[in-house]
């Protein structure tokens, strides 16, 4: 079990890290080229894309491990380790990108989305608190640790949802039939 939720979540990790440092690297290096609304989508493509294979992990598991059985349960518990492995590796690929490669990524950020606000006619009170919440956030994101957890929350609930979907759809009391 360890070395199908070891293989099934390193992989996972390496696809949605890839996919996620060249979108922000291309965002930051490229101006104009994706803007960040494309990122964040294709960000989030890519999670569920590399979550697919919770779901082939957990198949996997059930049907050359445990003799075409799983329950809820262990499918879930499956599932949750593939997406730990990845969502850590993700978040690692993140603070090491954001850090020694970006770290101006959460200033442009900020005027890209002081510069929407103001675009939609918003009032000056409403921009002036958005500013001030931004330049707040940005404080604590220079901590390593929150932006950390910041990077978790944004992974985390995806990769379950998917591993919640997958125990669903695989769990299976009854070894199947042969034929």
């Amino acid at each position: 079990m360890k070395k199908n939720i070891l293989i099934y979540g390193i992989i996972a990790g390496i696809i949605v890290s890839c996919m996620m440092l060249f979108s922000v690297n291309n965002m930051s290096h490229c101006e104009g080229s994706v803007d960040y609304d494309t990122s964040m989508l294709i960000g989030y493509a890519s999670m569920l894309i590399a979550f697919s294979l919770v779901f082939v992990g957990i198949r996997n598991y059930r049907n050359k491990f445990n003799d075409g059985v799983i329950s809820f349960g262990k499918a879930f518990k499956i599932g949750s380790m593939i997406v730990l492995i990845a969502s850590t590796i993700y978040v690692f690929a993140w603070l090491i990108d954001y850090f020694f490669f970006i770290p101006d990524f959460l200033e442009k950020y900020s005027a890209h989305t002081i510069e929407q606000l103001k675009a939609s006619g918003a009032a000056a009170q409403e921009i002036e608190a958005k500013t001030k919440e931004m330049a707040d956030f940005a404080i604590m994101y220079k901590n390593p640790f929150f932006n950390a957890l910041m990077t978790y929350l944004e992974i985390l609930p995806v990769g379950l949802l998917v591993t919640l979907i997958s125990s669903l759809i695989l769990k299976r009391k009854t070894a199947p039939a042969e034929i």
